[in-house]
């Protein structure tokens, strides 16, 4: 079959998306981008690719309207296409993963199937149309493909492990020290957003993305307050797009050596014109991330973790540098 791009007249983006496209001079050029790879059904080469992963990122919205990001992990074959339109996971959230609450019949659903190994990954926006005691299921609203930017290559092994098993959690409002000291040494972290409002359409919803730098590029500034700097991306903004109309986040770190997952909640903005820009080289703007909760379980993740290969697109950017 023909891979078509988006079927719909309606822009694959949001009001917010096009309104930062159209802000930096690019809404036109990515309007013919996103009709072109953007599709409201899993391609072959996606549905090959979410069937090979032991790991995938969601990003979905609790209760209170919080966006949390999270991460499934499970044998290769647990993320199954039955069709173009459906994606089947049968994994259950591991301890004290927001997901417990937040996976309900009806809710959006954002997953990020990505290898880090390859650095190849794979967006999915959608619905949770079914919930199964093994897993659920996600109706298909739109997919697409990211570059490899900024990702650094680690290669893994998954442990066996069992979801349900009791780890040490630290529930937080703000950054103590073990938090401050992971948050200090990442390179990656994942962040979820959205904007929800059914006259949006398919382009409304949720968003997880990957976010990559030199450790050390996530400043911690206060026990509450993250700055990160934003590089050249794919022009999609659908990060910022779901900010520029609702600035609640969810944030989550990983700890690659001790397995330890950081949950982080609260506010953001993005910080597009500022003095402050220049002081983290390659920025083109900033993002500023406020902790209103968050969960720090330990030894969480069964998956362990080789030396990273730093990304090839970081030898322009950082370190954060003192204003002279």
């Amino acid at each position: 079959m023909t891979n078509l791009g988006w079927p719909q007249d309606d822009s694959p983006f949001h009001t917010g998306e096009l309104a930062i496209q159209t802000r930096l001079g690019v809404q036109e050029r990515m309007d013919r981008q996103g009709r072109r790879i953007i599709r409201d059904y899993l391609p072959d080469q996606h549905h090959e690719f979410f069937a090979q992963l032991s790991y995938i990122l969601v990003g979905t919205v609790a209760s209170d309207g919080q966006p949390w990001a999270s991460i499934l992990v499970g044998e290769p074959g647990f993320i199954t296409s039955p069709d173009r339109g459906t994606l089947h996971i049968a994994a259950q959230p591991l301890f004290a993963d927001p997901l417990h609450t937040t996976l309900t019949v009806g809710a959006d659903i954002s997953l990020l199937g990505i290898e880090l190994h390859t650095r190849r990954r794979n967006r999915l926006n959608g619905t949770i149309t079914d919930i199964q005691p093994e897993g659920f299921t996600v109706a298909v609203g739109q997919s697409f493909g990211n570059c490899p930017q900024y990702i650094q290559a680690r290669q893994f092994d998954l442990q066996s492990f069992d979801a349900a098993a009791a780890k040490p959690v630290q529930a937080l409002v703000m950054l103590g020290d073990a938090e401050r000291a992971l948050i200090a040494a990442a390179d990656t972290f994942f962040i979820a957003t959205a904007y929800q409002n059914a006259s949006a359409g398919s382009a409304s919803g949720v968003d997880v993305s990957h976010r990559g730098g030199k450790p050390g590029f996530v400043r911690i500034d206060d026990a509450q307050t993250l700055t990160i700097p934003d590089f050249s991306g794919n022009l999609h903004f659908n990060t910022f797009g779901n900010l520029e109309l609702n600035p609640r986040a969810g944030l989550i770190f990983i700890d690659f050596d001790r397995g330890d997952l950081l949950y982080l909640s609260g506010t953001a903005e993005v910080i597009w014109d500022s003095p402050e820009i220049v002081v983290y080289e390659g920025a083109e703007r900033l993002l500023r991330f406020c902790v209103n909760q968050g969960y720090r379980v330990e030894g969480s993740l069964p998956l362990t973790w080789s030396t990273p290969e730093f990304s090839p697109f970081l030898n322009d950017t950082g370190p954060w540098r003192h204003p002279e």
